[in-house]
């Protein structure tokens, strides 16, 4: 019996409604999760899918919008299981440490969006709870994130013309060096699959290859979370 599970985090309707979806870190979400979903199942590995609610909201993640559901192209098989949470991780308001107690998982896989919220959050939560995590940066999304003083009413075209807004390279990069060595294995779709070998040039920047780590943990190149003060993320 397999003991990892792929989790499938918010890649729900609800962000395609986001101002700045045209600008998203990975344009082939649907593609790559896919991927991810259809190796998992043939090597026997538990797939659960995760979707975020915010109830009474009057939002997008608001059920009653109608856009918290799969984005078209992905869809559970029978038996496996869809939770809906109201947190960013996955674990605080659902059964899934439950779920996973009960199927003897050990290792999670987790890809989703976003990046650095709602993924991440359930990479550092999963690895405090004893989970051996991977994190599969191309199969995340991400926007570029305004300036914590930037007004919530600023338009895309405000938000990029900002200098202080960091870019959803940056983002991801951020994600990637906060995660790797400390909460989770970074990899990218074709490592999970087994679909191309790993390339021991590929950066952290580039989203596309394992982040190397020093011992003592430290990584290899120059970190870049003291270039600028890190903004408050927003959801949608």
């Amino acid at each position: 019996m397999s003991k990892t599970a792929l989790v499938v985090i918010d890649v729900q309707e609800s962000f395609r409604q986001h101002p700045l979806w045209a600008y998203a870190s990975q344009p082939d979400i649907v593609g790559q999760v896919d991927r991810l979903v259809t190796a998992a199942r043939q090597r026997g590995d538990l797939v659960v899918w995760v979707l975020h609610a915010e109830p009474g909201s009057g939002g997008v993640f608001d059920p009653a919008s109608g856009h918290v559901r799969l984005v078209g192209g992905l869809a559970p098989d029978p038996g496996e299981p869809t939770l809906v949470k109201t947190s960013h991780n996955a674990f605080t308001t659902t059964n899934l440490q439950q779920l996973l107690t009960r199927a003897g998982i050990r290792e999670i896989v987790v890809c989703g969006i976003r990046t650095e919220q709602c993924v991440e959050t359930t990479t550092r939560v999963g690895c405090d709870l004893g989970y051996e995590m991977t994190f599969v940066t191309d199969a995340t999304v991400t926007f570029p994130t305004p300036h914590r003083d930037l007004p919530a009413t600023a338009t895309p075209a405000e938000i990029l013309a900002d200098s202080r807004t960091l870019s959803a390279s940056e983002m991801t990069a951020r994600t990637e060096y906060a995660l790797a060595g400390r909460f989770a294995t970074v990899r990218t779709v074709a490592e999970v699959t087994g679909t191309a070998p790993a390339q021991a040039g590929d950066t952290p920047e580039s989203g596309t290859g394992t982040v190397s780590v020093r011992a003592g943990g430290a990584l290899d190149g120059t970190d870049p979370a003291g270039a600028r003060p890190a903004p408050a993320g927003v959801r949608s």
